[in-house]
């Protein structure tokens, strides 16, 4: 069995690399997988949709499922399968010669990731040492530019010499190997009872609390605009600035996984020193926490969270303006990198904030109930109203929408921080 935390923490981060790299490699083949399938911008919008249909319809019965299991062993199972799913679907993806057979295989994508997106981030903030909670959530999430990066960069490669149907083979076999090391982790063991509650009633108690529904809504406006901005940009620069859409991806994803890299890192380092002022994880004489004061060092742990992801999607709303706005490649580059940095930066707290602003039996639900949130109002409907805007105006008139929703999602994280009392819990911090 895997014991070892930071091993867990290593395997965790390697597979939700390889989540992303499945999920983007599919924009760096969408010029040739449009011209081979005959599919209009707005057609190809929808493929994410469908895979998000089956990400987001499919995330709150994991955690569901996770919260009120009493075999530890059943959230490690999981994982593996989802795992195993989402990898299998990815290389059907190569494999398919029709619109239905495609986007059957990417509704596939979704509900494997689904399993494994809904229960690592949970499991990683039980093994997570306090006072680094937020570091060890963002090098989990610095997989998520690097992977996103790696999409673009092994689509964009493997297109150029071997055409867009075996980038989908390449990326999707690496996880059949890996999801068997997830049947041997060795999950930590409850300090609470396994919850009770059945999906709604669990939904129902997370809504009720204005520190997640905060948390929730400002990801979702956050989600809507930076997932549009991914889908379409490889193509946005080659079509703006004539660039060939292998080079266009390949750029892209370089600046992603610096910035994205960059970013993560530095935002989990700043969450965590913010915090160093919440309340300890056990006495001077080392017993626990009671009940109550757990609840409310979470809670300042999670409102100050809070506070770093609306700053950092306040400073990437101007700088993402900035590179819309841009007349060339090095310019739209220039600002592109500085902004990946600031929205990156809050992947690592938006996490803490989701599972600490829930109780511990219900944070598999709340991590659920998150992902569905964020992508049935976020991203499931930002790629095909952009598409539909770029077919109708211009694809810079439909990137427009990107900062406005940054600033959007800054104000409610503000608003949420503010009201849950972060400006005061700041302020002890030394």
């Amino acid at each position: 069995m895997i014991r070892n935390p930071k091993i867990i923490l290593t395997l965790l981060t390697g597979l939700n690399l390889l989540n992303y790299l499945d999920r983007y490699v599919l924009s760096a083949v969408l010029v040739p997988l449009q011209a081979d399938l005959r599919l209009s911008n707005l057609v190809a919008g929808l493929l994410p949709t469908v895979f998000l249909i089956g990400y987001f319809a499919t995330s709150p019965v994991f955690g569901a499922w996770a919260d009120r299991a009493g075999d530890r062993g059943t959230r490690r199972t999981l994982i593996a399968a989802g795992v195993a799913i989402w990898s299998a679907a990815t290389v059907a993806s190569g494999l398919a010669r029709t619109m239905v057979s495609l986007i059957a295989a990417r509704a596939a994508v979704g509900v494997g990731e689904a399993s494994f997106a809904t229960l690592a981030p949970a499991l990683i903030d039980r093994l997570a040492p306090e006072g680094r909670k937020s570091g060890w959530m963002a090098f989990y999430c610095a997989a998520t530019p690097v992977g996103s990066a790696l999409g673009y960069l092994v689509g964009g490669a493997v297109l150029h010499g071997h055409g867009w149907r075996t980038a989908f083979y390449v990326t999707g076999g690496p996880g059949l190997a890996l999801a068997l090391f997830c049947l041997r982790i060795a999950e930590p063991a409850d300090r609470w009872k396994p919850s009770e509650s059945n999906l709604l009633d669990a939904a129902r108690n997370l809504a009720r609390m204005p520190l997640y529904r905060a948390a929730v809504l400002g990801y979702c406006v956050y989600t809507f605009a930076i997932g549009g901005f991914a889908y379409w940009a490889p193509k946005y620069v080659s079509e703006r600035y004539g660039l060939a859409v292998a080079r266009a991806s390949i750029d892209f994803g370089l600046v992603t996984v610096l910035g994205g890299v960059l970013g993560t890192v530095f935002g989990g380092w700043v969450a965590d020193r913010a915090a160093r002022g919440r309340p300890p994880a056990g006495t001077s004489s080392g017993a626990p926490l009671s009940e109550a004061d757990s609840a409310r060092a979470d809670a300042t742990c999670a409102r100050i969270h809070l506070g770093v992801c609306a700053a950092s999607s306040g400073v990437g709303a101007p700088l993402a303006a900035a590179a819309i706005a841009a007349t060339t490649t090095g310019l739209f580059f220039g600002w592109t990198l500085p902004c990946q940095i600031a929205l990156f930066s809050l992947s690592g707290p938006i996490n803490v904030v989701l599972l600490r602003s829930a109780p511990p039996a219900l944070r598999a639900s709340a991590m659920a109930l998150a992902i569905f949130a964020i992508h049935a109002l976020g991203d499931l409907w930002s790629p095909p109203l952009m598409g539909l805007v770029a077919d109708h105006a211009s694809m810079p008139v439909a990137m427009a929408g990107v900062p406005i929703g940054l600033v959007v999602a800054a104000f409610v994280w503000w608003r949420g921080a503010v009201a849950s009392g972060w400006l005061t819990a700041a302020s002890r911090v030394r």
